[in-house]
């Protein structure tokens, strides 16, 4: 069991305005220099919330969890009588309450199935480099660009043994936040999703490698671990902000919102268009910034609902399905499209049976769009460092005209298809051309094993095409 304290009856306020005197903008030397790279405004939206109602707040007896400067209010606990007062203060344009201890724990939590541990090396290392020249990846590796230079966060529920396994290069990692209130150590038993989706990204081990080993990171947990609660969102919403305050290029998350402890909390497909929830604008708000949104589409394909969920149905971002190494979809990868009928997911990757390696360092298969996400954010960030003086959009642009179903997208589950990093890279649209993207042939080594890419196709040593 976990050793928890959950504050209780939580609120989120919503303040009426927000005056910026003598505010600096919430953003780091770095997130600063690259809105000017981009031509990327500075506005309201990068001021704090007012410190007086945040004093205000506290002076009353609230708790302040976290504050949103693009929401404009703050996620606090408090008494519900509390609450009434402060609904009626005159800064204060809202309280709606997000979390209480009367419902039971929503079942369905983590919706990820663990298939097998990868006994047999030689096979996983071949699985893991189909897994990875699916969408073509293996020629921007080739030709040495793996990240290096752009920043990643990785959002997720639970990171055990993050920092100390030996499968990740430690001095990528710049730091980490929980918006959580769970009091285990961050590293500690907070549960291995995020571990495992990271591994996607940054892992290195005999016969496996990541999409993106080269860049650097930072961990943040916004998922809690005994319940299911739209103060979950609004935790998601505060990662969102901080990793645009630090100067984050590429978010990954493999979360998302659609049932509650509380029905009435729920949502339905109608507010999956990406103006309702906090966190689905908030995804949007990250990716006008200049941050690529990666977001899981959802598991519940297979299901009564099997629609995407909140962020998922988030404008500009890139919201992720699950195929496996053959491009089959996984029955469990969720449907769009959005409810305003906006194509979703837009891409996918692997999934279906994933490669991943876990809280002990050793290789694993799993199923979910949770790990499909953090490979294509891997593809992204590899790609993005080939070609650094591009935005966030024009890099999201590339992936999309890249994939295989650009000219003929499918609305459900497949989106525009499977991107391919290698055109995505030249500039072409795969779904246009029958020529091979490139008639040359590269040798690499990776691990201990040469393989040989040419005409779109990666081959071992003996001439065995692997994809």
């Amino acid at each position: 069991m976990l050793g928890l304290l959950l504050s209780l009856n939580v609120f989120f306020v919503s303040f009426a305005d927000k005056p910026v005197q003598n505010a600096s903008p919430s953003l780091s030397p770095r997130a600063i220099e690259q809105r000017g790279k981009w031509d990327i405004a500075i506005d309201e939206l990068d001021y704090p919330v007012n410190p007086a109602y945040l004093d205000s707040l506290r002076k009353y007896g609230a708790t302040i969890h976290h504050t949103s400067r693009w929401m404009n209010g703050a996620t606090c606990s408090m008494t519900d009588e509390l609450a009434e007062q402060v609904a009626a203060w005159p800064f204060v344009a809202d309280v709606e309450m997000t979390r209480d201890d009367s419902a039971p724990i929503y079942v369905a939590k983590r919706r990820v199935q663990y298939t097998d541990n990868a006994n047999d090396m030689q096979i996983a290392a071949t699985y893991t480099q189909r897994q990875l020249a699916l969408y073509n990846l293996l020629p921007l590796h080739a030709l040495g660009f793996h990240g290096q230079g752009i920043l990643m966060s990785v959002c997720d529920g639970g990171f055990t043994n993050a920092n100390t396994l030996g499968c990740f290069r430690q001095e990528q990692e710049l730091g980490h936040f929980d918006f959580t209130d769970d009091i285990d150590d961050f590293y500690g038993y907070t549960g291995d999703h995020g571990t495992n989706c990271l591994s996607s990204i940054s892992g290195i081990a005999e016969g496996y490698l990541g999409a993106a080993t080269e860049a650097d990171y930072y961990l943040m947990r916004s998922e809690e671990a005994e319940t299911e609660s739209p103060k979950e969102m609004d935790n998601l919403v505060a990662a969102l902000e901080k990793a645009d305050s630090l100067g984050t290029n590429v978010f990954s998350v493999s979360l998302g919102y659609a049932f509650f402890d509380h029905t009435e909390w729920s949502l339905d497909y109608s507010m999956l268009d990406g103006k309702t929830t906090r966190v689905s604008r908030a995804a949007t708000i990250a990716a006008r910034k200049g941050m690529l949104v990666c977001v899981a589409a959802g598991n519940e394909g297979n299901k009564d609902w099997h629609w995407i969920s909140a962020p998922a149905d988030a404008d500009s971002i890139l919201t992720v399905g699950a195929v496996n190494v053959d491009s089959i979809i996984g029955s469990f990868s969720s449907y769009g499209p959005s409810a305003d009928n906006r194509i979703k997911p837009e891409v996918c990757a692997v999934g279906v049976k994933a490669a991943l390696l876990g809280v002990d360092g050793n290789l694993r298969y799993a199923n979910g769009t949770s790990f499909a996400t953090p490979l294509l954010a891997g593809m992204a960030a590899t790609l993005w460092s080939a070609l650094p003086n591009e935005s966030a959009m024009q890099i999201r642009e590339r992936i999309i005209r890249s994939a295989d179903r650009y000219n003929n997208p499918d609305r459900n589950q497949y989106g525009y298809g499977i991107p391919n990093a290698y055109a995505a890279y030249l500039g072409q649209t795969t779904a246009i051309t029958e020529t091979p993207i490139t008639n040359r042939s590269i040798k690499y080594i990776q691990g201990n094993n040469l393989y040989i890419y040419s005409n779109g196709q990666t081959y071992n040593i003996l001439g065995f095409r692997l994809r």
